[in-house]
């Protein structure tokens, strides 16, 4: 688990891991693939889990998903198929998204679940 370890940093939002998605069901985004991490820093201090979304570049622009480029590939974090995973599923951080698009993200979680 990336998360617990004394010598590990913290797990922030915003920043990107590996993360093993399976077991999946139905239409879920499946295998090892890059996530950001959006659950509140606060949350992910104390839990041991965490809110991740996955990133894909094989996406079509639906309203609930922010394009961005990481890791030098366009593509969309997929907001439509959050979800919470044990800290045992982070492999390894990759990097963080850019501050404009983590507010991109931000933004978007808001509309998706504001009254």
């Amino acid at each position: 688990m990336v998360a617990t370890s004394a010598s590990t940093p913290p797990v922030r939002r915003g920043e990107v891991y590996l993360v093993a998605l399976n077991p999946t069901r139905g239409r879920e985004i499946r295998k090892t693939r890059p996530c950001v991490v959006v659950s509140p820093d606060e949350l992910n201090a104390h839990m041991g889990t965490f809110i991740v979304a996955p990133l894909t570049t094989g996406s079509h622009p639906y309203p609930f998903r922010v394009a961005c480029r990481f890791a030098g590939k366009d593509g969309h974090v997929v907001l439509d198929q959050l979800r919470t995973v044990d800290g045992e599923h982070l492999e390894k951080r990759l990097g963080a998204l850019t501050a404009t698009t983590e507010a991109k993200v931000l933004g978007v979680l808001q509309a998706m679940f504001a009254p």
